[in-house]
């Protein structure tokens, strides 16, 4: 993998290899982690540099931010780097898109499989489910519109079970507190104790577009910026395709 990127015209985001090792804190969705995880070993043997992770969700990164916690690079949905961005807690212009991902159902493993191959066939699911449990971050705010266009939000939503932000959906669903969970697909596909049924129907599928913008107060940004060209470089599109997501570049 390294030796493409730098024999091929990605080889720009290894520019820094020869400059001093730096440590670059990266605050990220957990919506990435299994691609970025992946990457990272291969990006800080080329680089030089490492990198120090700190995995949440969304509610929580906005806290940190919000409070003034300083990492060098953010993996975010795209309003939110927009929204950084126009408060001036990210660098004008350092934006860059990575992947996007579609939001996912799931069962707890060995549980009966309902059908959720159209419409109505995931509404009556989680009409007839005991509990759904969906998270407080882009994918909850989509499936609660959803509850309201489906016209079932009276129905479902008093037996919702809410994933506190950092917090995966299958943990209801192994512990039995749900029967049925939302959640990117990305995360839903490594969980352990569950069963992955697939996406939504083409038709009310929603794609979270993830993003990355560098901290104004970044100490390390061209090594964030190095670390964001090698995220988005053409070698890494099979990474993502493995986890469920699509890159964006």
């Amino acid at each position: 993998m390294i030796a493409r990127i730098v024999a091929g015209a990605d080889c720009v985001l290894l520019a820094v290899c020869n400059a001093q090792a730096a440590e670059i804190r990266l605050l990220s969705s957990g919506a990435m982690k299994e691609i970025i995880s992946e990457l990272l070993p291969e990006f800080e043997t080329a680089s030089g540099h490492k990198v120090t992770p700190t995995w949440t969700g969304t509610a929580n990164m906005i806290k940190q931010i919000e409070a003034g916690e300083v990492f060098d690079l953010v993996v975010i949905g795209v309003p939110e780097v927009e929204k950084f961005a126009t408060a001036g807690k990210f660098l004008s212009g350092s934006r860059a898109d990575l992947g996007r991902s579609g939001v996912g159902l799931a069962v707890k493993a060995g549980a009966p499989k309902p059908d959720i191959s159209n419409a109505d066939a995931v509404k009556k699911a989680m009409v007839n489910a005991k509990a759904v449990a969906y998270s407080t971050g882009p994918i909850g705010v989509y499936v609660r519109a959803l509850l309201d266009k489906l016209g079932i939000a009276d129905q479902v939503v008093p037996k919702a079970k809410v994933a506190a932000s950092g917090m995966r959906v299958g943990d209801f669903l192994i512990k039995g507190e749900a029967d049925l969970a939302f959640q990117q697909i990305s995360e839903l596909m490594h969980e352990h104790g569950i069963d992955f049924l697939g996406p939504l129907p083409a038709d009310i599928e929603n794609y979270t577009v993830y993003s990355s913008g560098i901290s104004s107060a970044a100490k390390e940004a061209d090594a964030a910026r190095a670390l964001q060209a090698f995220l988005r470089a053409a070698n890494a599109g099979p990474t993502y395709k493995k986890n469920g997501m699509e890159q964006t570049r």
